[in-house]
């Protein structure tokens, strides 16, 4: 890569950590086929603020969702069998989440009650939903990731219709992971996390996608992940490979790079605080939440319309 300007860096700071009280090292079935069977007391995920600047996160081994208020203190919401991962809010206290056991679930955040959404498409179970966003007009878009990757690129990306019409957008991309639109919504950008990659991809008139591209490649042991956009058109890329936060301009240039703790793993990034001007990163490796300042406002997380 040859950049006329070398990007910012900075280091992430420490905003809160998982109370010992919820921490215990053990197996999982889910760390067992992705995370080499180590023992582990939480792997976190899927933030996503609240109205009131509550940050919730999720456990994937451990079937859990935490809240964490603006002090950084922690609770627990909800835990079920199930290994959620991405989330966003459909109503004031209704979190939509992307189950990797069990498909689309929601969470009641105020009575710590799940239920289904989506289970299957057609009667076909999913290889293992992952991330999730939705446009202004209630389209959700979600990425069906699965154990694919360069060996088997049939990764999948659908878009559920606020009428309930589900399309298959892509079914070919090894490891489809973050997931997020571009501020005017006519591009859709998806981390395909084994080709260490993010693809862009323009939306057309009737919904369906053409021309998908490499808008972004990177390097490294596990490729991009969670993904963000600000209101001056920034795509924020975490890389849990190179405990890394990239941050591109239009370009797919970094014009900075936020760095984590070398050896861990930063998975996923959402925007909160005073103005949404900080930038909040699951430290999955440590059950830690980091954060820095920003230059610019990062874009609102759009929920369906009642």
């Amino acid at each position: 890569m040859f950049l006329l300007q070398a990007p910012v860096v900075r280091s992430l700071e420490t905003f809160t950590a998982m109370p010992g009280q919820y921490r215990q090292a053990r197996r999982s079935t889910w760390g067992d086929a992705n995370q080499g069977g180590r023992a582990s007391d939480s792997f976190l995920e899927g933030p996503v603020f609240d109205d009131q600047g509550n940050l919730y996160v999720t456990d994937i081994p451990f079937g859990r969702v935490f809240r964490i208020d603006p002090r950084g203190e922690w609770d627990l919401v909800a835990q079920w069998d199930g290994e959620p991962n991405g989330m966003k809010f459909i109503s004031p206290t209704e979190l939509l989440i992307t189950d990797y056991l069990n498909g689309l679930m929601v969470l009641d955040v105020t009575r710590g009650s799940v239920r289904p959404f989506l289970a299957r498409r057609n009667t076909e179970s999913f290889k293992g939903l992952n991330d999730l966003c939705f446009d202004r007009s209630g389209h959700l878009y979600f990425t069906d990731q699965g154990q694919t990757g360069l060996h088997d690129p049939s990764g999948r990306v659908y878009r559920l219709s606020p009428s309930g019409r589900l399309d298959q957008l892509l079914s070919n991309v090894p490891s489809p992971n973050g997931i997020v639109l571009s501020p005017d919504e006519k591009f859709l950008f998806v981390a395909a996390t084994r080709g260490n990659c993010v693809w862009r991809m323009p939306l057309l008139a009737d919904g369906g996608v053409a021309k998908a591209g490499q808008f972004f490649t990177s390097y490294g042991p596990s490729g991009p992940d969670g993904l963000a956009m600000d209101e001056a058109g920034h795509l924020i890329v975490a890389n849990p490979g190179l405990a890394y936060v990239w941050v591109l301009n239009a370009r797919a240039e970094p014009v900075e790079v936020l760095r984590g703790p070398a050896g861990h793993s930063l998975t996923n990034v959402a925007y909160g605080g005073e103005g949404r001007r900080q930038l909040y990163v699951t430290d999955s490796s440590a059950g830690e939440i980091l954060f820095a300042p920003m230059a610019h406002t990062g874009m609102p997380v759009d929920r369906p319309t009642s």
